[in-house]
């Protein structure tokens, strides 16, 4: 065990508690050379990825192999033409390829945009045009390719294409290809102020913004995998996401391997609970993070009939988290979920830290890797138990994990960060101890005869109920009230839309919080708006109200 990640970090410590976090890096920090080819060269065996996929395939991946294989990768880019600063889409769901060209894009200094399977034609000509894309690595699984391929006659800066898993006429064999480059790279000299990744948002609203992180981002995830998801050497983490999603960068990468732990990779197209809990006995996962969804669905199954002795830690971040949710899975395991919170423009800001007890429903305590806030609309921080907006507060230097701004649009970055304050756009309260609890996105909020009323309190309870599945509060407009609150549900197996299981939530809601706040209108529907994340789209439920 090399302990590397105590290189890059000055961390202190107060009655065992972590209370500030310091990065430390050279100006040509690069997270593939720096930490992934030390590791290599001093522990060449050691375990970096478990990969196996759903037709019975393994395999284990050394800090080597991923030395060698990267630096094919480089070699192979740089061949056909992508350099520094030039940006590669990446769109490999969980495939292990994922990993190989990423670190290979980071060596040669060219800047990733993870992609998820799911985009249309569409979304590749605005995404390609809009990032002045190069080059496009894509699965031939699914339809995902065509997609791409029909988009390129619209977008000219696109001249390198490559396919993952098969050949494809007028697309370079990924993997035919790879081998034949040498595994040997001179280092190619960046500078850990270069961009190094651009992820497309999944707003509610508008199209996605371009959100860009330098070299230094790898750094932040220290705090992630050491304290909150307790990942530790020798250890085998899974996080729930695919490669095309930020979470894939806070679970299956940086931190982890920053950690010298081993990332598990399950390679299904779509995760069930019936496929996925019996893998933790069977490869011996010992950290595990997902996000509140998934464990909802985890205790609609009967856990019993599963070995889960092997995980010593659960975490949780995505959404919020219901405490229902929490005390059903801690009753079934044992395990405590601790809850974080971040953005994309972010790594961990909020979390409850190992060695504390969560409390059921909280984010948890800023990070000390961030200076954390909750301000009112004048810009002063609210009393404790006062619903503000969370914020992050600049004016000591933007933090290692923390983005650069919006892809060429200062003008938009503006709206969310200045005078050193970056606006979340997220709204919380905090305890007399600092815990932070979430109350909705600003927009979110219901404003209901002189009440303002956060969506999730009411979620909250709402999903204690047996019949949900699924529920989104929002407000509906009242020529009385000016909103009210409105449930949409989506309903457990067993359960039938009526209105007298309408009447039965109103009043289950009445008796357990403040009876303003039940939903005066109640709708069943078969599945909730999301955005390509997975997010409920909350505005998409409002907007055809308006339509209605």
């Amino acid at each position: 065990m090399l302990n590397i990640h105590q290189k890059f970090c000055r961390e202190t410590f107060y009655d065992g508690q972590l209370v500030d976090f310091e990065p430390v890096y050279q100006t040509n920090f690069n997270f593939a050379y720096d930490v992934m080819d030390v590791i290599a060269n001093k522990e060449p065996d050691r375990r970096a990825m478990l990969w196996c996929d759903d037709k019975g395939h393994e395999r284990t991946f050394s800090f080597k192999d991923f030395e060698r294989l990267s630096n094919q990768a480089a070699n192979m880019f740089t061949d056909m033409g992508i350099k520094r600063g030039d940006t590669v889409v990446l769109v490999l769901k969980r495939h292990y390829q994922f990993w190989i060209a990423v670190l290979g894009l980071h060596k040669i200094g060219a800047v990733a945009i993870p992609a998820t399977n799911l985009l249309t034609k569409k979304d590749f000509v605005y995404r390609f045009n809009a990032a002045h894309v190069k080059g496009i690595i894509c699965t031939t699984d699914g339809e995902t390719l065509a997609h791409a391929e029909a988009s390129i006659p619209e977008c000219p800066t696109v001249t390198v294409k490559m396919s993952v898993k098969g050949a494809v006429d007028g697309w370079s064999d990924f993997d035919a290809l790879l081998p034949k480059y040498s595994t040997k790279l001179e280092r190619v000299e960046t500078r850990a102020t270069d961009a190094m990744l651009l992820y497309f948002t999944s707003g509610t609203t508008g199209m996605p913004k371009m959100v860009w992180h330098d070299h230094t981002y790898p750094l932040g995830h220290i705090v992630t995998a050491k304290y909150w998801h307790n990942v530790v050497p020798d250890g085998l983490h899974l996080t729930i996401s695919d490669s095309g999603w930020m979470k894939c960068m806070w679970g299956k990468l940086y931190g982890q391997w920053f950690m010298e732990a081993g990332i598990f990779v399950c390679d299904f197209d779509k995760f069930t609970p019936a496929q996925l809990l019996p893998l933790f006995a069977k490869y011996k996962i010992t950290t595990f993070c997902a996000p509140p969804t998934m464990y909802r669905f985890f205790i609609k199954e009967d856990l019993n009939k599963y070995d889960l002795s092997s995980i010593t830690y659960a975490t949780t971040a995505g959404e919020p988290l219901n405490p229902e949710v929490y005390s059903q899975f801690l009753k079934s395991t044992g395990l405590k979920l601790m809850e974080g919170f971040g953005q994309t423009e972010t790594t961990l800001t909020l979390f409850n830290p190992i060695g504390t007890t969560p409390k059921p429903g909280s984010m948890g305590i800023p990070s000390p890797a961030y200076h954390m806030d909750i301000i009112d609309h004048a810009g002063k921080r609210v009393a404790p138990g006062t619903v503000g907006e969370i914020v992050l507060r600049t004016d000591k230097g933007k933090p290692c994990g923390m983005f650069d701004g919006y892809y060429e649009n200062p003008e938009l970055t503006k709206t969310v960060w200045c005078d050193d304050i970056y606006h979340t756009g997220d709204t919380a309260w905090y305890d007399e101890d600092g815990y932070f609890w979430y109350v909705g996105r600003t927009d979110d909020i219901i404003k209901s005869s002189g009440y303002r009323i956060g969506p999730f309190e009411i979620e909250s309870v709402i999903m204690e109920h047996p019949c949900c599945l699924e529920c989104a509060i929002t407000g509906t407009p009242d020529p009385i009230r000016g909103q009210v609150v409105k449930a949409t549900i989506v309903l457990a197996k067993g359960y039938e839309p009526s209105d007298e299981l309408k009447k039965e939530i109103q009043t289950y809601v009445k008796k357990q919080t403040a009876p303003y706040k039940y939903p005066r209108v109640v709708e069943f529907v078969d599945e909730l708006p999301k955005t390509i994340s997975g997010k409920i789209r909350r505005t998409e439920i409002r907007g055809n109200e308006k339509k209605n």
